[in-house]
Order: C-alpha cells, then sequence, then structure tokens
C-alpha cells in the first residue's frame, strides 16, 4: 500500500520529535549516582539507556585504590584485595604505599625495602599493581593528592578507596574529606574485633594478621611463615629487616 507524501512528512515530523526529545536536557535526571549503577558493572551517563535500540552509554573503569605503609605487606592485605575486587566488579587494585602518613609514626622498612617487597608480593597478578606516586612526593601523604593524581592518570575512571574500619572515626577530620567523598566511592575493609557501624559500601570479612603481629615475630626469633608471601619473607631475610622488637 503506497502512502502519501503528506503521511510520509507527518511520520519523519514524529520521528524528529521524539529523537529531539529523547536528547533534550530537560528529560535528564536532577541527579545521577555513580554509586547505584557500579551494580550492573557498567556506568551510563544521566539519561541514557544500556539497551540495543540506544547505544548512547558509556563503560566506565572501576578501580580499586589501596593505600598503607605495608611494613610488610602480607596476606590480609592481599586477601582483602582479591575480595573487593571481586565483590564490586572492579578492574584492578592499585596498591599505593605511603612514605609517611600523617595519621601515623613513622614506618619502620625503607620506602625502598617496602617498595620491593610489595611489589614481590603482586608479581604474577594481572589485575594488582603498585603506584609509587606517594613516595615520590614530599611528606606527609594526604590521599586526597593521590587520589588527584590518580584521577589525571586514569581519566574517566570510577574509583574506590579501600579503607580499613579503624579509619573511619578520624575520616572527617581528613584534609579536603568533603571533596573527597565526591571523588571516590568508599569500601571499608574490616579490622576491628567488633565491627563498626558506617554506612559505606564494605567487605564483611576480618582476616585476624597484621603487621605488627609479623614485625615482632621476626624480632623475636619466630617463623612468620604462611603470614606473608615467601617472596617477602625472602626479602626480609635477606635485608635484615624488623629484628628490634616495634609497636
Amino acid at each position: 500500500m503506497r502512502r502519501s507524501r503528506a503521511a510520509n512528512a507527518e511520520n519523519a515530523k514524529c520521528f524528529l520529535n521524539v529523537t529531539a526529545a529523547r536528547r533534550s536536557p530537560r528529560n535528564l535526571p536532577a541527579a545521577w549516582d555513580p554509586v547505584q549503577s557500579w551494580r550492573a558493572g557498567r556506568q551510563t551517563w544521566p539519561g541514557s539507556r544500556a539497551s540495543a535500540t540506544n547505544t548512547f552509554f558509556i563503560e566506565l573503569q572501576k578501580i580499586g585504590i589501596y593505600g598503607g605503609t605495608f611494613d610488610p605487606v602480607h596476606h590480609a592485605h592481599l586477601i582483602l584485595a582479591r575480595l573487593a575486587l571481586e565483590r564490586f566488579a572492579l578492574e584492578r587494585i592499585v596498591f599505593v604505599p605511603t612514605r609517611l602518613s600523617p595519621h601515623k609514626n613513622d614506618s619502620v622498612a625503607t620506602p625502598e625495602a617496602r617498595l620491593q617487597m610489595l611489589r614481590s608480593a603482586i608479581e604474577g597478578e594481572a589485575q594488582f599493581e603498585v603506584d609509587d606516586c606517594e613516595l615520590q612526593r614530599e611528606p606527609p601523604s594526604y590521599t586526597i593528592d593521590t587520589v588527584e593524581k590518580l584521577r589525571q592518570k586514569y581519566q574517566g575512571a570510577h574509583l574506590f578507596l579501600l579503607i580499613g574500619d579503624d579509619n573511619l572515626a578520624g575520616l572527617p577530620s581528613w584534609r579536603g574529606f568533603e571533596d573527597l567523598r565526591h571523588m571516590v566511592t568508599f569500601v571499608v575493609l574490616q579490622r576491628a574485633f567488633t565491627p563498626v557501624v558506617h554506612e559505606y559500601l564494605s567487605v564483611d570479612r576480618r582476616i585476624d594478621i597484621s603487621a605488627t603481629e609479623i614485625r615482632n615475630r621476626i624480632a623475636s626469633g619466630r617463623s612468620i611463615q604462611y603470614l606473608v608471601p615467601r617472596s617477602v619473607e625472602q626479602i626480609i631475610r635477606t635485608r635484615g629487616l624488623y629484628r628490634e622488637v616495634t609497636k
């Protein structure tokens, strides 16, 4: 059946109106929460639809940032990083060793030794990597500076910041906290014996291994087998690290 030119013109006009309406900024939602959309394994721009009929969406890389002194790195660090990666479908975990945390005392091992141990611990792990940006800066280390650096490195990525629940009480006092909370999604790792009530995403598993315990065991001549990777144990032995009792 043939359609008249007038009918065809009217249909074309309707199509253009619908298309324009879909693209109009007035049809975008008032707010877009990226934290809610990570569950689907993709990020979409406001007003977009991840469907076969509308391909106006963008996949955002999801990267976990795991900062710490890693003095030394041990199996609890690695296990919790893996659990966070799997639970939140992260592409990778970036370990960031600190030179000197403003919230802690000096580390025991040198930055170079801690970096060597960390790199050896994740060797062969395709989804784990180390970024030494904090070791390249003058101390003290502030998380917001590191996040800014990594935002430039991984432009457009959705960043997840892994922190221990022992940091929650002091979190509001962190430099630039109000800005930081809009730059990252916090993921809390359980370290306290009694779970801490909070509003953030979390890995609800506690692994009872601490760097302090490892250092004290070494100083007292006891074995640290099964607490750290073999490569880390070898570095500690070769370099003669942690021979004095620490706190």
